[in-house]
């Protein structure tokens, strides 16, 4: 039988990853097929100001060889550039809208660089209706700020190492979510422990982990209340979850 758990989103990192190219809208249409409640994705700037989906400053890792290698960073490429460039089989680097017109899920927008900020903002500003699905991320509290500033309707939320991550948030988790009104923490495990995830909790906070690599971490955050865990095989994900969710 299924317990009475609270709801758990299975996300799908860069979208189903471990089976398709990441980042592109092959890797977030398998996904959406296999069934994940919400897609993560990452964002920069091309020099010509358009708001792509790469997670990394280059094109290095995720190009195909003899592609788009040695380019330098996406941030002085003109979008034009970067989009003829293979990311795999035959995938290329995604727009910011093209993944909103790809998809229909909610959907975790990591920002990855500053610079963007003006621009998602102007993008979700035009598009209501895709504006109702997204929450906007970061490791960069700076971005967050921007985005309580440019898109205040938007929620936000802070990505973490882990708790306390002190050496980037000296001043504590705490006071970063208060400064850029985030409504959710995304921590890695280190450090995460029942009595801090409630405690977050207590004070209004969604908690989210990652990474989730078996059927332990889903049990782990049923139990604990944690929102979503974020996977890179997402067909395993689902698995674990209906795993995670029988009790004898």
């Amino acid at each position: 039988m299924t317990g009475g758990y609270p709801p758990y989103a299975v996300v799908g990192h860069r979208g189903a990853m471990a089976e398709a190219p990441e980042n592109t809208l092959a890797s977030f249409r398998l996904a959406e097929e296999i069934g994940v409640h919400e897609i993560e994705l990452d964002i920069r700037l091309s020099a010509d100001g358009v708001a792509i989906v790469l997670h990394d400053a280059t094109l290095d890792r995720t190009a195909a060889e003899g592609s788009g290698r040695g380019l330098g960073p996406v941030a002085e490429l003109p979008y034009e550039r970067i989009a003829v460039v293979d990311v795999g089989v035959g995938d290329k680097v995604p727009t910011f809208e093209e993944v909103l017109d790809a998809t229909t899920v909610m959907l975790q927008v990591e920002i990855k660089a500053v610079e963007a900020v003006p621009e998602v903002a102007r993008i979700v500003a035009s598009r209501p209706d895709g504006a109702r699905r997204i929450r906007f991320t970061s490791f960069l509290p700076d971005a967050l700020c921007r985005l309580r500033q440019l898109a205040p309707d938007v929620p936000r939320g802070l990505i973490t190492l882990g708790y306390p991550d002190a050496e980037r948030h000296p001043g504590g988790i705490e006071a970063v979510l208060g400064e850029t009104a985030a409504s959710a923490l995304y921590s890695g495990w280190d450090g995460l422990t029942r009595d801090v995830v409630r405690g977050l909790q207590n004070t209004g906070y969604e908690v989210g982990a990652w990474p989730v690599r078996g059927v332990d971490d889903v049990r782990i955050g049923l139990d604990w209340g944690l929102v979503s865990g974020t996977v890179d095989d997402p067909r395993a994900g689902r698995e674990w979850l209906a795993e995670a969710r029988q009790v004898v």
